[in-house]
């Protein structure tokens, strides 16, 4: 474990806010004290951190949570002398954390939260973001996770769970997104639009569609491009066209729904027999 940090940059949607996320391992680093105008939100993948919090010490293990509310004074470092400390963290505005629940900004009265399935989706959301930081996936992941940390584990009370007229709110969201394909809208204008928190427009979207919007777009991106290789297009000229941020981003979601490649898929089409194929009747 070297000494390591690479910061990304994500945003909440079309023109929204930055979000920064943090990919760090470290052998021998000790931060100097600080604190944040947002809160800090990590997950520890590797060895052990100790962090100087509230006039106490906190450590830090795999799959631990640790978050540290805005304006609070905080250091770090290696919890021992030879298996250093890794982390995955982000800097959330406190309003991301406070879309689903009332009673003002979420309080944590314990840093460290030890909830393994949370650990895993904030986990894995910092890794995909940090690897393709697609605003509308970005929108659509952090704040419905953030707000399911601040729900179980902070002081404020949750919102109600059931949204009024769900399924018409899905058909709305769902029907911008096709027709702005390219360039879809920000949830948080779709959801000012409504009426709505955007955390209620997730969560009327998720209940009727049953994923979240960045993978109903990408899903129905999917199946405007495999009409798009059928023509002959090529998978980087196709990407462009239905939205994706490349080629490489085409091919994953590709994958992800029908496991083979772009370019697999347009050779299998343009070869075989039948519509589109090489060898279909004249």
């Amino acid at each position: 474990m070297g000494e390591q940090a690479r910061w990304t940059r994500a945003r909440l949607g079309r023109c929204g806010p930055p979000l920064d996320l943090l990919t760090a391992s470290f052998r021998r680093h000790v931060y100097a004290p600080h604190a944040h105008d947002e809160y800090t939100i990590g997950v520890c993948v590797g060895g052990s951190e100790i962090i100087d919090y509230r006039g106490g010490h906190i450590r830090t293990g795999p799959g631990t949570i640790v978050v540290l509310e805005p304006g609070e004074m905080h250091t770090g470092g290696p919890g021992n002398p030879t298996d250093g400390y890794a982390y995955r963290a982000l800097y959330a505005e406190p309003s991301l954390l406070a879309d689903g629940t009332l009673g003002g900004l979420p309080h944590f009265r314990e840093p460290l939260v030890d909830d393994p399935a949370l650990a895993e989706a904030l986990r894995t959301a910092h890794t995909r973001l940090s690897a393709c930081p697609d605003p509308l996936e970005a929108e659509s992941v952090l704040p419905w996770v953030l707000t399911a940390l601040a729900r179980r584990h902070s002081t404020a009370r949750p919102l109600a769970d059931r949204i009024p007229g769900a399924d018409a709110i899905a058909r709305t969201v769902r029907d911008r997104l096709a027709d702005e394909l390219t360039d879809p809208p920000s949830l948080a204008l779709l959801a000012t639009d409504l009426g709505l928190s955007r955390y209620q427009l997730l969560r009327a979207f998720r209940t009727t569609m049953g994923i979240p919007p960045y993978a109903w777009l990408a899903q129905h991106r999917v199946t405007k491009a495999r009409y798009l290789l059928e023509s002959g297009l090529r998978p980087a000229e196709v990407a462009a066209l239905v939205g994706f941020a490349d080629q490489a981003h085409l091919t994953r979601w590709f994958r992800r729904v029908l496991g083979v490649t772009p370019a697999a898929y347009r050779n299998s089409v343009q070869d075989g027999p039948g519509p589109g194929g090489r060898h279909s009747a004249a």
